[in-house]
């Protein structure tokens, strides 16, 4: 590929969006963003005023862990090329599921009649299709915008999950907890699946997933296999776990963080997810920009620079201080996962986008329950503060491996993963 060539090709924001089909479905995602948003604040108020006998860091991190586990298994199925699933198919289930699932539990969270068990079980079930679902947005947004369009899309993606997830659904959610309830603030969840539903059957017909089925070939390789022929994208994914999977406990901490060292109530921590969010939007809002840069160089810079934020979190006294750290930790933040998957489905073939970006969402996902299993005892153990000083101290310790399992060339392998033709 002639030098200069992919910076050439990658479109703007605009142009993507000029895309009726692009534009509605990340319109839906949009939404839907908003309304998980809410339930980021109201989920961990609502797990502390039914936790009972359960250690508060302990109830929180097993709600936030619930909705991963079916979700991990039927996404590494779809991963490994055990099950075939249409990725607009998988959609539609989700937030089918979704919506039932927290209509459901806002009913009984409403009528004072949900316990922690039920909130646990019903995360369980009604979160099946979630990952599977989240890997199906970018392959259909990608999908429909073409590759030259890719980077522009998932720079998109992040910026509707930094201004959506971490601005504005915060904000509301700690609006509503404080006006009403958290159960009130899960129907907004439910809505926002719902929008989310209307968006993909308007933005993507069934004739195109009918008529990509038919160019698809019966045997699909696996994605495992896929991802051990392009060894720095094997070795990125293993670093993305880690970088996941040290960030966590920071889930489980700030709730108490905000009520303890902060002596804040639920709108503070909906003003921290929207700091984060703030910062995080700033940072997708500038991730085109960051494309003609060595994309795993930025990715290192971005694991050292996001280390310093929890370390210096966990020193910042009052709330002003916390949100302003917390806002610039989202600035240098929100463009490492954009630019991770552009790096990623650069190097893939039609064909191998479902499985191989299935099983990278699941492999970088998965860090999340892990985490948050490991992080409630954590928290108890180490304090609010210790934790989150742990949580940078391992990150920084990422650092200097990463830098060496991302930058290291394989033998024979080409030096640009996102300008290899070879494997083409």
């Amino acid at each position: 590929m002639p030098t200069g060539a992919t910076h050439e090709a990658n479109r703007s924001y605009r142009e993507v969006l000029r895309n009726r089909q692009v534009a509605g479905l990340l319109l839906g995602d949009l939404l839907a963003n908003v309304g998980t948003g809410v339930i980021i604040v109201a989920m961990p108020v609502q797990t502390l005023s039914i936790h009972g006998g359960v250690p508060k860091a302990i109830a929180i991190g097993l709600v936030e862990a619930a909705p991963f586990v079916l979700s991990t298994i039927l996404a590494l199925a779809i991963g490994l090329g055990r099950v075939r699933v249409p990725p607009r198919t998988l959609l539609i289930a989700d937030c089918v599921l979704r919506s039932l699932t927290f209509v459901t539990l806002a009913v009984l969270a409403v009528t004072e009649q949900l316990t922690l068990p039920v909130l646990i079980v019903g995360l369980l079930f009604g979160a099946t299709f979630r990952m599977a679902g989240s890997s199906s947005r970018r392959l259909l947004a990608t999908s429909i915008a073409g590759e030259t369009g890719r980077f522009a899309v998932n720079g998109l993606l992040g910026l509707n999950a930094s201004f959506a997830l971490y601005i504005v659904g915060p904000v509301l959610g700690g609006m509503i907890v404080a006006s009403t309830s958290p159960g009130v603030a899960l129907f907004f969840d439910a809505c926002g699946a719902l929008i989310l539903l209307v968006a993909v059957l308007v933005s993507i017909p069934r004739a195109t997933e009918d008529r990509d089925a038919l160019r698809r070939p019966r045997a699909r390789e696996s994605g495992w296999r896929i991802l051990r022929r392009r060894p720095v994208a094997a070795r990125l994914l293993v670093v993305e776990f880690f970088f996941n999977f040290f960030y966590m406990p920071i889930e489980v901490a700030l709730p108490l963080y905000v009520r303890g060292t902060l002596d804040a109530d639920a709108s503070g921590l909906g003003l921290m997810w929207g700091a984060l969010g703030v910062g995080a939007f700033a940072g997708a809002a500038l991730v085109n920009q960051l494309r003609n840069l060595p994309q795993r160089h930025v990715l290192i810079v971005i694991i050292g620079l996001w280390a310093m934020c929890p370390i210096a979190l966990a020193f910042a006294g009052d709330l002003t201080l916390a949100l302003i750290v917390f806002g610039l930790g989202g600035l240098v933040w929100a463009p490492f996962t954009p630019v991770a998957y552009s790096f990623l489905q650069s190097g893939l073939k039609p064909d191998e986008q479902q499985q191989v970006v299935t099983l990278w969402t699941t492999g970088s996902t998965v860090a999340a329950p892990l985490g948050l299993m490991v992080g409630g005892p954590l928290i108890e153990l180490a304090g609010t503060t210790g934790g989150l000083v742990l949580s940078g101290a391992l990150t920084l310790l990422l650092l200097p491996i990463a830098a060496l399992a991302v930058l290291r060339r394989a033998s024979g392998s080409v030096t640009h993963f996102t300008r290899d033709t070879s494997t083409r």
